[in-house]
C-alpha cells in the first residue's frame, strides 16, 4: 500500500497514512518515509505499538546507527537500561513521579527551550523518533519550527553572511542559562561540538538555518555579539508562521529531522501527571541515496 501524507502547515509536518512501523520492513516503504523526511522534516505516525527494542530497531532500518550519547548519561544512568532510548519523563528509577527539586526534572526544564537533539556532539542527531507510552490527562504539546522556511525568508545578503559563520553547540550552556549546576567532572564529559551555521540538505536540495538554545557561540564574531545574532535568528525561526503545534495521542509516534528543525516542550503540571515518552535519535552520518 503507497505511503500517503496528509500536510499539518502550511510549510512543514504530516500525518502519514496507517502503517505499523514495528512491521515495516521492505526498503521501498522506508524509502517512502525518507522521502516524505525530505519535504515534510517532521511526520506523525499514530496507533503505534512498540516496545523499546522495537522502536530501536525501526530507527536503525530507516536511518542506520543510533546516537548514545545523551546529555542526560553524563548526570548518571538510565533507568531504561540502554542509552540508546531516552527516557523523556517525570518518572523516577524507582516508577514514582518526581519531586519539584528532583536533579533530573531540573534538567529536563530544558526541554522547554528551542533546540535540536545533539547538536551538542559530533557527529550530531539527524532524525529522531518520539513515542507516546503514557499521556497525562492535560495538555503537554510539543511545538516544531521549520528553520527551512525560515531560511527562505531571509534576504540573500543575510543568507550569504550566515552560509560562512560556525557556532559551537553545548548542553552545558543551555541548561545553565536556565540556573542547572554541573559538576567539573559532568562538563568535561560534555565539551560541545562545531557545527555550521546553516546546513546544506543536500537529498532534499534545501538550506536551513542550524541554531537552538545548544548554540552558544558564533566563533567568527564576539561572544556578545554572536549570542544577539543566535536570539535574533532563533526569534525570527519560531514566529508562528514556521510553528507545528502537535497535540499528542495515545500511541504517538513523531519523527523529525534535527538538522532543518527546533522544537520545545511545552509546560503542564508534571508534579501533578505522569507523561512518559521514549525517544530514539540516529546519528547524523551518510544519508541513505534518493529514490528514483
Amino acid at each position: 500500500m503507497p505511503v500517503k501524507f496528509t500536510p499539518l502547515h502550511q510549510n512543514f509536518a504530516a500525518e502519514v497514512s496507517t502503517i505499523s512501523l514495528r512491521e515495516t520492513f521492505d526498503e521501498s516503504t522506508l524509502a517512502e518515509i525518507r522521502k516524505g523526511m525530505d519535504v515534510y522534516a517532521v511526520l506523525v505516525f499514530r496507533r503505534q505499538t512498540l516496545t523499546d527494542s522495537e522502536q530501536m530497531d525501526f530507527a536503525q532500518r530507516l536511518d542506520g546507527e543510533l546516537h548514545s550519547k545523551t546529555g542526560a548519561s553524563a548526570l548518571g544512568k538510565t533507568r531504561l537500561g540502554s542509552e540508546a532510548i531516552a527516557d523523556i519523563s517525570n518518572v523516577s528509577s524507582e516508577g514514582s513521579l518526581l519531586e519539584q527539586q528532583d536533579r533530573k526534572r531540573l534538567y529536563s526544564l530544558g526541554n522547554r527551550l528551542w533546540h535540536t537533539d545533539a547538536s551538542f556532539q559530533d557527529p550530531a542527531g539527524r532524525y529522531s523518533m518520539l513515542h507516546a507510552r503514557a499521556l497525562p490527562p492535560v495538555d503537554a504539546d510539543t511545538l516544531f519550527a521549520d528553520e527551512r522556511a525560515a531560511f527562505d525568508a531571509l534576504d540573500d545578503k543575510t543568507k550569504t553572511f550566515l552560509e560562512g559563520l560556525t557556532c559551537h553547540h553545548s548542553i552545558v550552556h543551555s541548561r545553565q542559562m536556565l540556573g542547572f549546576d554541573f559538576s567539573d567532572e559532568e562538563k568535561l564529559r560534555l565539551p560541545g561540538a562545531f557545527h555550521p551555521f546553516v546546513r546544506n540538505l543536500k537529498r532534499a536540495g534545501r538550506k536551513s538555518l542550524y541554531l537552538a538554545s545548544h548554540a552558544g557561540q558564533v566563533m567568527e564574531m564576539s561572544l556578545p555579539e554572536g549570542r544577539l545574532l543566535i536570539w535574533e535568528m532563533i526569534q525570527h525561526a519560531t514566529q508562528p508562521e514556521f510553528v507545528y503545534r502537535h497535540k499528542w495521542q495515545d500511541g504517538d509516534l513523531v519523527i523529525w529531522d534535527n538538522r532543518c528543525t527546533m522544537h520545545r516542550a511545552t509546560p503542564f503540571d508534571d508534579v501533578k501527571y505522569r507523561r512518559e515518552l521514549r525517544r530514539v535519535t540516529t546519528l547524523d552520518l551518510v544519508e541513505a541515496p534518493a529514490s528514483p
